[in-house]
């Protein structure tokens, strides 16, 4: 029986992909979390009978170090971290802590015969774009936010210990990802939560930014088809959409399909972590998927029919 760990696992992706590869066949799942930022609910715990869930602080080798000697799992999702734009500008030490986390999974990974790691990078390692669609392979890594510094150092830990042990491994650079979990402090979530309720829409700047946005079923189905046909081994791919959307764009679309009557209401722009513009190559993704995308207005309309989560 396959043992799989996931780490951040009550967070929306981790939670996602932890829920999807317990639904495999004679597969076992064991999510860990400190619950700093996560959400157990997202887990569902108790309808997925191969999942089970152990409060753990990845940072904390003490901790992670007994959940690997106590489960041995042969493949891992290291997804912990700490995650959005405001929240890692506000308090960039807390992200350095993450580095921790890295080297303390790494080592178990290599010290317990874990046969692959999955990390979970980032858009953001590709800072201020240079070069549109942005590659895994071409395009400059050049953000100095710490952030990025330390998913970019997490790549260099897996290529290393790739070199010198043998560990082999995938990186996933998520880009904008969005669906009926997300926390309420991403775009997505919030625009729409905003909108549910008549409350003002707040877009940093004039709205100009452009990101794109991937349903999650998107990134689930690519992630889970490179672990189970073997794929990206020992390299790079881009999870996410390449249809850019301004974000004044997005919302209005979201006050079009909630029939709302919330005013959109101009923010100052933030000082940093706002990139102008983010659109990836997703060559390596498309095939994973072997199928198209998920349109951003059809992904809010899922979202619309799912509200378990928008109104916490």
């Amino acid at each position: 029986m396959p043992r799989i760990l996931v780490t951040g696992g009550a967070g929306f992706i981790p939670s996602a992909i932890a829920i999807r590869l317990s639904q495999l066949p004679d597969t076992e799942v064991v999510a860990v979390d400190n619950l700093s930022t996560g959400d157990l609910r997202k887990l569902e715990l108790g309808k997925h009978p191969g999942l089970r869930f152990i409060k753990c602080d990845v940072n904390r080798f003490q901790d992670i170090s007994a959940v690997f000697y106590a489960y041995r799992p042969q493949f891992v999702f290291h997804y912990a971290a700490v995650v959005g734009v405001k929240r890692t500008t506000d308090h960039p030490v807390n992200v350095l802590h993450d580095i921790d986390g890295i080297r303390n999974v790494l080592d178990l990974c290599k010290n317990t015969g874990v046969q692959r790691i999955f990390f979970s990078s980032s858009s953001e390692v590709y800072g201020e774009p240079v070069e549109f669609p942005q590659n895994e392979h071409t395009t400059p890594l050049n953000s100095k936010l710490p952030y990025a510094i330390v998913k970019n150092v997490g790549e260099a830990f897996l290529r290393s210990y790739h070199r010198e042990y043998g560990l082999e491994y995938t990186v996933f650079r998520f880009f904008n990802t969005y669906g009926p979990k997300q926390s309420k402090d991403f775009v997505v979530s919030k625009f729409i939560r905003a909108a549910l309720k008549g409350q003002d829409i707040t877009v940093y700047g004039d709205g100009s930014q452009s990101r794109t946005f991937c349903f999650i079923d998107d990134n689930i189905e690519a992630t889970v088809n490179a672990f189970r046909n073997n794929e990206v081994l020992n390299d790079v791919a881009n999870i996410g959409n390449d249809r850019e959307t301004h974000i004044i764009d997005l919302a209005k679309l979201v006050i079009e399909l909630t029939a709302s009557r919330s005013k959109i209401v101009h923010l100052p722009p933030l000082a940093e972590g706002d990139m102008t513009r983010r659109m990836p190559d997703i060559r390596r993704m498309r095939q994973l998927l072997g199928r198209d995308l998920l349109p951003l207005r059809e992904g809010l309309k899922r979202i619309l029919d799912d509200t378990s989560f928008i109104l916490d």
